[in-house]
Formats: structure tokens, C-alpha cells, sequence
């Protein structure tokens, strides 16, 4: 299987190349843009009705995903995620999972095992959800998000992050939810709660987020008068 990432940062699209018969790969529902006619779909809650329901319920992630299998070498498929935005594929390596922030996960190979994970009390004020998506096992995790990914090698001294820029991070990472600074700036700074990451590891972050553009875009909405 190969795979290439065109049309980057901003109309990201992720074009899979299968080699073999039989080669699959697990796909978001509503992600697939194109595809050869002869390859095989098939729609299914992955993990039975009681795992694609906590990932549903408490991942943001859809009940129903679709499985591609090749029918023969050289078959494309097409994926894009559903906001305006960039995509980026990591190879799981079976020891490290990788986190998600809810909405984040495209697709990946069968091999990538889907769960869920509880981030505590501080995730249900931080704004990044209260649960993340674990990605485990071995093979190709592709994510998107609304606006590019820039990725950070996080080092000892640490690094800070708006809660609503998180798109997801690797398991050897610690955070905490903190406030920037004060109470004065925690409600007048704009900047609300950040989380703050210790350990070595990855993190990647969205260039924008959708909260920020709905508050830009408030002021331009049209609002009818109540004047008959």
C-alpha cells in the first residue's frame, strides 16, 4: 500500500495506492471522495454495537465506518475530512498510541486499533472534550483538522497549547489544563484555558479552530427586524 498527501495545507487530500488483492483500509464515514469502481466497500460499526457506540458517544467519531478492500493491484481510493483543512498520516508503531482530539481521526489501516480514553475532570473544562480517541497497534493513522497541522517535538522545558488547537499528541506526552495567567487574563485575555505538555513526544496543532471564525463571522451574520 502506498500512499500521498496532495493538495496541502489548505484542501488537503489523501490518495491510497493499493499494491495487492485484499489490501484495506478503515475510512471515516462520508470521507471518501473517489475510487475505483471494482473495490469493495463495506459498512459496519467497527468493534461491535457497544464499541462504535462509546466511540460515537464519547469520541465524536461516527457510528458507522467504511472498509475498502482492493480487488486487485494498482486500485486508488480517494479520502478528504469534512472541514477546509490539512490532513497528516503517522505509522503507529505498536508502543507509543496516539491521542485525537474528538472529530480528528479520517482513516487507517485494520491493523490500528480505535478506543477511547477517559481525560478526566480537567478534560471536561479544558474544551478539548472529555475523551480523546486512542489510536494503537501497528500501520498508517491518518487525521485532519480545520486549518493546517504544524507538528512540535515537545522537549523537557515542556510547551503550552490552546485547548481548541489540540489536534492530537503522542502517549509518552503528560498535560495539565492551566490558565495563561491570572483571573484578569483567564476571562479577559481571550485566551481562556490552555494545556500545558511535559515528556518527550509529538504534538500537533491546528492553525485555526471554527470557534474563533464563528466569533469573527457573529458580527456580519444578518439579523431580521422585528418591524412588520
Amino acid at each position: 500500500m502506498q500512499y500521498q498527501l496532495l493538495q496541502k495545507p489548505d484542501f488537503s487530500l489523501v490518495k491510497i495506492l493499493f499494491e495487492q488483492a485484499g489490501e484495506q483500509m478503515l475510512v471515516e464515514s462520508s470521507a471518501m471522495v473517489a475510487r475505483d469502481t471494482a473495490m469493495q466497500m463495506k459498512t459496519q460499526m467497527t468493534g461491535g454495537l457497544l464499541g462504535a457506540a462509546k466511540r460515537k458517544l464519547l469520541g465524536g467519531e461516527s457510528l458507522f465506518q467504511n472498509t475498502f478492500t482492493a480487488t486487485a493491484p494498482g486500485q486508488t481510493l480517494y479520502l478528504a475530512p469534512g472541514p477546509e483543512g490539512d490532513v497528516e498520516v503517522i505509522n503507529c508503531d505498536g508502543v507509543t498510541p496516539i491521542f485525537l482530539s474528538s472529530g480528528n481521526f479520517l482513516a487507517s489501516a485494520p491493523s490500528v486499533q480505535l478506543d477511547t480514553k477517559w481525560g478526566g475532570a480537567k478534560g471536561f473544562f479544558s474544551g478539548a472534550g472529555m475523551f480523546l480517541l486512542k489510536a494503537g497497534g501497528v500501520g498508517p493513522l491518518f487525521f485532519g483538522c480545520y486549518g493546517g497541522v504544524h507538528a512540535v517535538d515537545v522537549g523537557p522545558n515542556g510547551y503550552i497549547c490552546d485547548t481548541s488547537h489540540i489536534v492530537g499528541f503522542t502517549g509518552n506526552l503528560d498535560y495539565r489544563v492551566t490558565k495563561v495567567g491570572g483571573m484578569k487574563s483567564l476571562f479577559l485575555s481571550g485566551e481562556g484555558l490552555v494545556c500545558e505538555f511535559r515528556g518527550q513526544g509529538r504534538l500537533w496543532i491546528s492553525t485555526r479552530n471554527p470557534a474563533s471564525l464563528t466569533h469573527f463571522l457573529e458580527p456580519f451574520r444578518p439579523v431580521k427586524s422585528n418591524n412588520s
